[in-house]
């Protein structure tokens, strides 16, 4: 899970919670359509947001880089801009192999790299992020008011001054709707929160876990859960218990929206949830019009191509593709939401003549993404109709987090064509039996490819001068075949 899932934007929230024996999947609506899908496995390492104390095991000023012992199997790793004090110097001058330092992690663990960490280290509550290693005092950006922006940012200014001892804070959206009194209350709560873990990193010797972040249903319900919501609903009786009773404690007005599911479908499918998870894993996704996108992920980056379809439209041919990069560009960005995509992504739109009409689509991409809860930049559109964005990752796509490499296409989500696999069965007939007469043959396959074999036996047989008996097994994989000799 996330450090701290930032502000939800000012739309009708509701909260779906599954609970099973291995996992727990959580599912937040916007306006009756599913936006995000969070998973927790157990077993599974679960540990953006948490606090270690980590021991500097190499410094590497090549790449202005440190790797940090903090208990796991695979080291952490440290950037320079994530060093505390760490500005214009290289970072083998501030950090040196052996060094104890405090880090938070920020990104899981993704493929063959480790999970990368930050010295500037935050605690996340309800109202406010506590910023220990920061003296200022921000507001989120969502908070629009003028008026209201000023006498909040007093009001912080105030308290950090009479509680904070020098460390700042952060107001999150939340904050807009607090009383003093609230704010108060958790200002103090986190400040003795970071004193606990600031007392247990000079207590304990060697890499040691400092803080653990709340686990992913209880982060919903600190950083979702608000007068947008109109519901929280678990079908899990412990759960339940563990998410009222935090409600009940930091935001009592808020309780009653806590419920327990009874009923007897399951919830994901009573609320047509599981229809949305079998789309994740689907390359192309249809466009009302017509058109379609198609989402290729990589390793390192996500390349998303629009089509235009049959959608002709009744305007002109500027116009109708204009709008069908529209209608694009929020359908892919309700998908990078719901597929939890980051990195670099690179979207081909189609191409388009005119500077206002590409002018007209990045803002539909930058409107529809104000929703999103993680950090995107948008770069301006090129001249061949391409969009380069970067979207905050912490944790793996939730594609590669609920599938796996393929055994039979290795990964390239491609298998070769029915006549491509005749053709080599064909060649290794041949190359097996020369050409030349002798006792018969018999091939099994996958039934698809034995019926396209059996289409061309007569040409086989004649090539092979001997008799060929074809097999179809239905439990055979597709590029899995036998060629006996009888």
């Amino acid at each position: 899970m996330t450090q701290a899932v930032q502000e939800e934007t000012k739309n009708n929230v509701e909260v779906l919670v599954n609970t099973s024996f291995e996992e727990t999947r959580i599912a937040i609506l916007e306006n009756d359509r599913v936006n995000e899908i969070l998973w927790e496995r157990r077993g599974a390492l679960n540990i953006v947001g948490n606090i270690y104390k980590g021991i500097v095991e190499n410094v590497l000023p090549g790449i202005s880089s440190a790797f940090l012992n903090i208990g796991y199997e695979k080291n952490a790793y440290l950037y320079i801009s994530d060093v505390i004090g760490g500005d214009k110097k290289n970072i083998d001058k501030v950090l040196h192999k052996g060094q104890e330092v405090m880090v938070q992690v920020v990104k899981d663990a993704i493929s063959t790299k480790g999970m990368k960490v930050t010295m500037d280290v935050t605690l996340p509550g309800r109202y406010l992020v506590l910023t220990p290693n920061q003296s200022f005092v921000g507001l989120s950006k969502n908070i629009e008011d003028a008026d209201v922006r000023h006498k909040l940012n007093n009001l912080l200014q105030e308290l950090a001054e009479k509680h904070l001892n020098g460390m700042g804070c952060i107001a999150r959206t939340e904050a807009e709707e607090a009383t003093r009194d609230e704010l108060e209350r958790e200002i103090k709560y986190l400040y003795r929160q970071w004193q606990s873990v600031a007392k247990k990193f000079n207590s304990v010797r060697g890499a040691h876990l400092l803080h653990e972040d709340m686990d992913a249903v209880l982060q919903v319900a600190r950083d979702v859960l608000s007068e947008n919501a109109k519901v929280y609903l678990l079908d899990n009786k412990k759960d339940y218990e563990r998410v009222k009773d935090f409600v009940e404690k930091n935001s009592p007005d808020l309780a009653d929206r806590v419920q327990l599911y009874k009923g007897k479908t399951p919830i994901f499918e009573a609320y047509n949830i599981e229809p949305e998870i079998d789309n994740l894993r689907k390359i192309k996704l249809p466009l009302p019009n017509g058109g379609s996108i198609i989402i290729q992920e990589a390793e390192s980056l996500c390349a998303i191509d629009v089509n235009t379809g049959k959608f002709t439209g009744s305007k002109s041919q500027e116009e109708t593709v204009t709008q069908t990069n529209i209608e694009a560009a929020n359908e892919i960005a309700h998908q990078l939401r719901l597929r939890n995509i980051g990195g670099i992504i690179v979207i081909d739109f189609i191409d388009m003549r005119k500077a206002s009409s590409r002018h007209r689509v990045v803002e539909a991409l930058a409107q529809a993404v104000q929703g999103d809860r993680a950090k995107i930049r948008i770069l301006p559109i090129t001249k061949l109709g391409l969009v380069e964005m970067t979207r905050e990752r912490k944790r793996a796509s939730t594609g590669s987090f609920i599938s796996e490499e393929c055994p039979e296409c290795h990964g390239s989500g491609r298998v070769l064509s029915a006549e491509s696999m005749r053709i080599k069965i064909q060649r290794e007939i041949y190359d097996l039996t020369n050409g030349r007469p002798g006792g018969n043959l018999r091939v099994v396959l996958h039934p698809v490819l034995a019926e396209s074999i059996r289409y061309r036996q007569q040409d086989i047989e004649e090539n092979i001068h001997r008799s060929l008996k074809i097999q179809a097994d239905p439990q055979l994989a597709w590029e899995d075949y036998k060629i006996v000799l009888e």
